[in-house]
């Protein structure tokens, strides 16, 4: 049972949300709601599906390309792999576009194109999780569930003055989002709070004058705002090296392989090349007076950087090798390559 003080503070944000809400190309805004137009539960899926480990900002064009491409469940689940691996190209994590499109041909084959709308069934669907079944069941379906992402985490830390660090205190702060999660217009609050987060109570300099919350906010009041969220400090990245191979031939067409699905870049288009290790071994795809250029490519990933080397040669007239792809100069598009891949390309095409 929601006590008076917690109906007061998501009364206050859902009063500050309907003056301030974010307009954004998958959101159904408050004033819209209340004339009856209801959230598209294939838009919300989608983007919170994109905006894993990145921002709006990043996100809006590769939501606008995707919904104009395939502007609806069906639409995607039918579409190739190779064309939605490359219009994501660049969003990194690509982990995530091969569960998009598994998901897409469960809901369109096995729920006839309609997304469930429970926490529990949307949690059995591929590449949904907990965060991300619950922010579908709020946003598109007005469940009262709890959405906790980094904006909200951030919320209540500062909200409640929480001290102990993360990851250990999310059941704390989910607790925390719960209790203040209201069973009318849940779906507003949830975005509401994610706004809050990403806008005023922002990770650094929080704009606390202006914030809907400020006087029932222990941080604020105890002068450690900017301290919160705590985090367990991280490892070092360790840093992997490897070499890619750049060949074209006389008339421009270029050789490319497609990783396997499994793995960092599944199903993308990339440069051939060697495993990334300690002491990687040099892999050319074919015997050549392969050359190395100067300078070299640099990347992070999640859990590792990456330096590769670049060596390039001339593919052979009529080469047509196993497990490779021969791609002409005028169906190559930079675009579709994940960006440590194009981040190759345009050192070699600079040279």
């Amino acid at each position: 049972m929601r006590d008076t003080i917690q109906q007061d503070l998501s009364a206050a944000l859902l009063g500050w949300y309907d003056r301030h809400a974010r307009e954004m190309p998958w959101r159904v805004g408050p004033a819209d709601r209340v004339a009856g137009v209801l959230p598209d539960p294939y838009r919300v899926w989608l983007s919170e599906v994109m905006l894993q480990q990145t921002t709006v900002a990043a996100v809006r064009d590769y939501f606008l390309r995707f919904t104009a491409r395939w502007p609806n469940v069906d639409a995607l689940a039918a579409a190739p792999d190779d064309q939605v691996m490359g219009e994501w190209a660049g969003l990194g994590y690509y982990a995530r576009a091969r569960n998009l499109l598994k998901c897409a041909r469960v809901v369109s084959e096995d729920h006839g194109g309609t997304f469930p709308d429970t926490y529990d069934t949307l949690l059995k669907l591929p590449g949904i999780g907990p965060y991300t079944a619950a922010a579908i069941s709020a946003i598109a379906f007005d469940q009262p569930e709890t959405v906790l992402d980094g904006n909200v985490e951030r919320v209540m830390a500062r909200l409640y003055d929480i001290h102990d660090p993360l990851p250990a205190s999310k059941p704390l702060l989910k607790e925390k989002a719960a209790a203040l999660t209201p069973d009318i217009r849940p779906g507003d609050y949830a975005q509401a709070v994610m706004d809050l987060g990403a806008t005023i109570c922002a990770p650094k300099s929080p704009a606390c004058g202006i914030c809907p919350l400020r006087e029932p906010c222990l941080a604020r009041a105890a002068g450690t705002q900017n301290e919160l969220p705590r985090k367990t400090p991280k490892k070092p990245k360790p840093t992997r090296y490897g070499h890619v191979y750049i060949a074209q031939s006389d008339d421009g067409a270029l050789l490319l392989e497609r990783r396997p699905d499994k793995g960092l870049l599944g199903g993308m288009l990339g440069w051939p090349g060697s495993d990334w290790s300690d002491a990687p071994i040099e892999a050319p795809p074919f015997a050549a007076d392969w050359q190395v250029m100067a300078g070299e490519v640099r990347h992070t990933f999640t859990h590792f950087h990456l330096i590769l080397r670049i060596w390039t040669a001339t593919l052979p007239p009529a080469y047509a090798p196993e497990d490779l792809i021969v791609i002409e100069k005028h169906a190559f598009r930079p675009s579709d390559l994940p960006t440590v891949m194009r981040k190759a390309h345009d050192l070699w095409r600079n040279r």
